[in-house]
């Protein structure tokens, strides 16, 4: 996958959300297996459907769980793909728009549950493989952009590659 000077991939990842679009680009050259999984993921459609499971406001916006398709499933925040990912943590930072691998307690346990960085976050530095960074937040409402709006239990509509 090309990338550009900053490390960014041309390749964009459109995610519609019930509240709007936000895009981002993959670091290609600093989590390649991540991304090669997560592209896969996104081609076949896994994404689409599901339900931002873990919403914490000024922090982190998570979604990847295909448990949370049943928003009445008690086990949501539990479940992925059924491929686990090796670690690939990177000099990059958790800054405002950085997109990262959920994982267990075990480093190597990053499956299909990510999250967007909601601002800059030191301590999550190097514990977690981020994969991308948010090139366009989507349209503001009311002073908020589509990250800022999303809630827990709403939708990730459809997710694709440009």
């Amino acid at each position: 996958m090309s990338t550009d000077a900053s490390g960014l991939s041309k390749a964009i990842v459109v995610v519609k959300t019930n509240r709007g679009t936000v895009k981002f680009r993959f670091y290609s050259k600093d989590a390649p297996n991540t991304v090669k999984r997560f592209a896969e993921l996104v081609q076949q459609k896994f994404y689409n459907g599901l339900s931002f499971h873990r919403v914490v406001p000024g922090f982190v916006v998570q979604t990847g769980d295909p448990k949370s398709r049943n928003k009445s499933d008690t086990s949501v925040g539990t479940g992925g793909s059924g491929q686990k990912l090796k670690a690939e943590f990177n000099g990059r930072r958790h800054v405002r728009g950085t997109v990262a691998m959920a994982r267990s307690a075990d480093p190597d346990s990053a499956d299909s549950q990510f999250y967007f960085s909601l601002g800059t976050y030191p301590h999550l530095d190097n514990n977690y493989t981020i994969f991308g960074q948010v090139s366009d937040f989507g349209e503001k409402q009311d002073g908020a952009d589509v990250l800022e709006r999303i809630r827990q239990g709403d939708d990730l509509v459809e997710m694709h590659l440009e």
